[in-house]
């Protein structure tokens, strides 16, 4: 049975990494995969899905206003067996709504891979839709500095100092966003606030 899962963890969890070697392994078996990340995320360059330990792949920019939905149906012909997302959490609510559609009406599994909440730990809008309708959720873990499990997507100033203000999305990797546990985020911030 089709599902559409929701695999989720914060920077550094090795997401795209996860939905590269999944999308290997269903190819792997012969079976056709549509890969796509939203538009929005240009950091590696428009149609490139790229991890952090150099596994690359190309794949489809979905816009904003994109149907997912409506595509999936115009490459009908070209039948998918499986749907990837990376950076899932830039997608819009309603086009979770569409993933899901694919699945209740072409039986094709989705997996969505990205991050559950922002750097003021705040869910993302299509996240939270995909709390609400995913079959399978599971967490893809990494660790803070201290050891513990990280929570939080700390995002970094120019000197590396954790901020708590800002526009929810600003691309970035490292150099822009540090995972955290909830503890040590806060002591940041703390740190940051006293000065």
């Amino acid at each position: 049975m089709a599902k559409l899962y929701f695999k989720y963890g914060v920077m550094g969890s090795s997401k795209s990494a996860q939905a590269l070697i999944t999308k290997f392994n269903y190819e792997e078996q012969g079976m056709r995969v549509w890969l796509i990340k939203p538009a929005r995320d240009t950091r590696d360059g428009l149609n490139v899905i790229r991890s952090r330990i150099g596994l690359e792949q190309t794949g489809d920019a979905i816009k904003e206003n994109e149907d997912l939905f409506a595509v999936f149906q115009a490459r009908e012909k070209e039948f998918y067996e499986v749907v990837i997302i990376d950076e899932a959490q830039f997608l819009t609510a309603e086009q979770v709504d569409q993933l899901r559609e694919i699945v209740d009406t072409y039986h094709v599994p989705v997996l969505c891979f990205g991050l559950r909440t922002d750097f003021r730990t705040k869910l993302f809008p299509a996240s939270a839709r995909l709390f609400e309708l995913a079959d399978s959720i599971s967490e893809l873990k990494t660790v803070c500095a201290c050891g513990k499990k990280a929570t939080v997507n700390a995002r970094l100033d120019q000197e590396g100092h954790v901020v708590t203000e800002g526009e929810q999305v600003f691309l970035g990797g490292n150099e822009s966003y540090r995972p955290m546990c909830y503890r040590c985020w806060k002591k940041a911030i703390k740190e940051e606030s006293g000065k």
